[in-house]
């Protein structure tokens, strides 16, 4: 295959989406070492030097962030035909008409540049007793998969996860810059809710759920 064939733009995204496109050195070069590809919301894992007003600043964004509570969800792909998912928080609906969602991955997650190149995502949000799921995907060097049940969802085959409150499925509408993290706009193609009601909750860096 071509390096340009390999460049075309799926079925379903946006041409604006292609600006942002990773190529296939830079996603070879973000996968990296590390343990931990936890998409927390925008600039809680942003590096800081030592400067001490520099570390304060950032540690005072991220605790006025963190008294916002949200719901935990994980995104998820096919890439070759294999699974491919990542633990994130920063989700949103956008539209009605059409149907448009957001999440925000960071530049530096290993997930991300696969689920862009595929065209398509699923998310799932996940119930108050699946935190065992929420830390496999944000885990690196691991098979993200091995103990859990999913199914390809009718829309893009992306996976849809047991015991979840419900998912939107999409394709990816465009792409946008954010710092150190993309705006990523999908539109919904299909969705669905469950009997699962009671939902996973991260409140000032831990996990919770209403009841607690």
């Amino acid at each position: 295959m071509s390096s340009e064939a390999s460049r075309e733009i799926p079925d379903g995204m946006s041409p604006d989406a292609r600006e942002t496109w990773p190529s296939p050195e830079l996603i070879s070069s973000w996968l990296g070492d590390q343990d931990i590809d936890f998409e927390f919301r925008p600039g809680e894992d942003v590096a800081v030097h030592d400067d001490p007003e520099a570390v304060a600043a950032a540690r005072r964004f991220r605790d006025v962030l963190g008294r916002f509570a949200s719901g935990v969800t994980v995104v998820t792909a096919t890439s070759g035909d294999e699974p491919v998912g990542m633990t994130c928080q920063s989700f949103s609906s956008v539209s009605l008409e059409p149907p448009l969602v957001l999440f925000v991955p960071a530049r530096s997650s290993r997930a991300w540049p696969l689920i862009q190149r595929s065209g398509k995502f699923c998310v799932n949000f996940l119930g108050a007793d699946q935190a065992d799921v929420s830390n496999a995907m944000a885990s690196r060097g691991v098979d993200k998969f091995a103990d859990v049940e999913w199914t390809p969802s009718e829309a893009t085959g992306s996976p849809v996860l047991d015991g979840t409150l419900g998912y939107v499925d999409c394709t990816i509408h465009a792409v946008h810059e954010g710092g150190d993290h993309f705006v990523v706009i999908g539109r919904v193609l299909d969705l669905a809710v469950t009997d699962v009601e009671e939902p996973l909750l991260f409140f000032q860096g831990k996990y919770t759920s209403t009841t607690d």
